[in-house]
């Protein structure tokens, strides 16, 4: 059964580094700021919302969601009708064919939990069931398929936590599916775009080249775009509830593409049965918990490693004065830029070895947090010298809990290409509850395969687990990241909270495979140590890297819609970087692949209680929110 009540109660039992680190350096200048809350907007550049407020990656979605609150509807209701709205209109990255992490935060009763949906592998599953294919082959083909968990993890949050029918969140994306929508720019570029997976993803199975390609040609933006089967598919799922997905008709159309579409023969045949779409649960989750500069971060757990590398990233830099310009760390100097690239290689050599889905592993989380493991690690960051090549640290003696598992202990450190393409959003409601969904198909248009007769483009998503498997007894290594059946992939997606004093201000997320992490990172030091407002944190450049990944720096204009992120990264500063021997290119237009990583967030001012959000403009991000209604209003607004 589920819980009625998943509590938040671990805000003051997970230890940080604050007073640890805090001795390492002497107070800093911005310690003696005026307390406000970080990220809101001055009155005259924005004005706040009352009754609710969304921030969506597509414009069409938005005004879905924004309605549902105008009628009444929670903030869970709203974020319902947003997903199945988004599946029709930005099918390339999310839908019921895929899963994702969904944060649900109670006002009234200052709970914070998650709604974990990722897809599971089927039973038939093997650490070796990928063979000899290579990576481009398996994600376009039945065998990288995992069983979809979005529709269970709506209707879940529907059935305990909304106000609305299944039917009624169902309703608007029944109407965008059937009537037609006109194709925006984003899409238009994503039918004929060949950036992320190196060729063209509409056109390797004919259901979907039907769709997005009509008689051979790609539809161009302004085109009306129809969806007929998939209309059908919500209509007969608002007629039957989710079963109708997992059990029913749509469940043998499911099993039959998976098991019959592949680019690689008998080899590339997916493995989902009836079965495996029966048995398929969500879980509820409990937030990864960390501090930094006073505030509390809430984040994702295993099986994604989001919330762990966020936190650790954020404890083992709280010891350097960041956001102070006169000691060389401002937004963009070099000192700034360097050890936030010197924490996301130690923190990503910790999660490649460390993380994978807790349900089949051990994951080291206190350990990894501990505040003496995180001062080892954040001690190894030098102003002056590039480390050499990272490795993971061992935070099993600072785990307790590592002593007791009869769990494998080790993660494999193999790199594997994980997709970029994910779409996030954020909705508050007029109570201030909050929910913040990241929700994927993984790559570019997934498999490439849509379902014959019911429009659903199919996840790509177990080509996240190690591939090729990196079990090995010689070494000792277990491979905790090989597919296993009915386990989770791990992932970067991270629904993210900032707390001051329990009380939430800031919900944050991102789209962007592994580049999730690096993005929620820095914009979290924009609004709290840079004093950016939420929209300028957005909108500045990002860099990131990995523990076996050169830096990536971003500039503009990002394709397709010509957006440049401000204030620039210094062409000098860059110089500087690379003089000291990181190996950072010249700053690109497609750090992941340009608009796909993009961030939707939302601030509460504690001071005044009003509203804002925040949408990125490398997609195309909407903000759209409710103000005080007219006999309520005040002048402010």
């Amino acid at each position: 059964m589920l819980p009625t009540k998943p509590m938040f109660s671990s805000l003051a039992h997970v230890v940080g580094c604050v007073a640890f680190i805090a001795m390492l350096l002497p107070t800093p200048s911005w310690a003696d700021r005026p307390v406000s809350t970080p990220g809101v907007p001055p009155t005259a550049e924005q004005k706040g919302f009352h009754r609710g407020v969304v921030a969506v990656s597509n414009p069409l979605a938005a005004e879905v969601g924004i309605r549902i609150l105008e009628e009444g509807g929670n903030a869970v209701d709203a974020a319902a009708a947003i997903q199945f709205a988004l599946n029709v209109v930005e099918p390339e990255s999310s839908g019921i064919g895929g899963g994702g992490f969904m944060m649900i935060h109670l006002a009234k009763t200052n709970e914070t939990f998650y709604i974990d949906s990722r897809e599971k592998a089927p039973a038939a599953a093997t650490p070796n069931m990928f063979g000899t294919l290579s990576f481009e082959i398996a994600s376009t083909s039945g065998i990288s398929v995992g069983v979809p968990g979005t529709l269970r993890g709506v209707a879940t949050a529907l059935e305990h936590w909304g106000t609305i029918p299944l039917a009624k969140a169902l309703k608007p994306a029944i109407k965008l599916a059937s009537d037609g929508f006109n194709v925006g720019p984003l899409l238009a570029a994503d039918i004929v775009d060949t950036t992320d997976r190196g060729f063209t993803m509409t056109n390797l199975q004919p259901e979907t080249a039907a769709i997005f390609r009509p008689g051979g040609v790609p539809l161009k933006e302004g085109d009306l775009l129809v969806q007929p089967d998939l209309a059908k598919t919500f209509q007969l799922i608002a007629q039957h509830g989710p079963d109708v997905f997992y059990k029913g008709e749509i469940a043998q159309a499911i099993v039959a593409a998976a098991q019959s579409r592949t680019r690689a023969g008998a080899a590339g045949l997916g493995k989902i049965t009836l079965a495996d779409l029966a048995a398929y649960d969500v879980k509820i989750r409990q937030p990864i918990v960390g501090h930094y500069r006073g505030y509390t971060v809430a984040s994702m757990p295993p099986p994604s490693s989001g919330g762990l590398t966020i936190i650790q990233m954020l404890e083992m830099l709280e010891r350097f004065p960041i956001g102070d310009k006169g000691q060389g760390f401002g937004f963009g100097a070099k000192n700034t830029l360097h050890v936030m690239i010197e924490a996301m290689r130690l923190a990503f050599a910790d999660r490649a070895f460390w993380m994978g889905d807790e349900d089949f592993v051990h994951v080291p989380k206190k350990g990894l947090l501990d505040a003496m493991y995180v001062a080892s690690r954040s001690a190894m960051i030098d102003l002056n010298t590039v480390l050499p090549p990272t490795t993971q640290g061992n935070p099993l003696p600072f785990d307790m809990a590592s002593l007791l598992s009869d769990k494998v202990k080790l993660a494999a450190l193999v790199p594997h290409r994980e997709g970029t393409h994910t779409t996030h959003f954020v909705v508050v409601d007029k109570h201030d509850n909050i929910v913040s969904y990241t929700t994927t198909i993984e790559s570019l248009f997934g498999s490439g395969i849509t379902v014959p007769g019911y429009g659903i483009v199919l996840n790509n998503e177990l080509t996240d687990f190690n591939f090729p498997p990196a079990f090995d007894l010689a070494t000792g290594n277990p491979g905790a990241n090989d597919v296993a059946p009915f386990k989770r992939p791990r992932s970067s997606m991270a629904p993210t909270l900032l707390l001051k004093d329990e009380k939430p201000f800031a919900v944050i997320g991102a789209a962007g495979g592994a580049t999730i992490i690096n993005s929620l990172l820095q914009i979290t030091f924009n609004i709290v140590d840079h004093g950016m407002t939420i929209q300028e944190a957005i909108n500045a450049p990002r860099i990131s890297s990995t523990h076996r990944s050169s830096v990536s720096c971003e500039t503009g204009p990002i394709f397709p819609l010509g957006f440049t992120p401000t204030p620039p990264f210094s062409a000098a500063v860059v110089q500087a970087l690379q003089a000291m021997g990181h190996d950072i290119p010249p700053c690109s237009a497609n750090i992941a692949t340009g608009a796909s990583s993009a961030a939707q967030a939302a601030i509460i001012d504690l001071q005044t209680g009003k509203q804002y959000g925040a949408a990125d403009p490398r997609r195309e991000g909407t903000v759209i929110g409710l103000p005080r209604r007219h006999q309520e209003d005040d002048g402010e607004d």
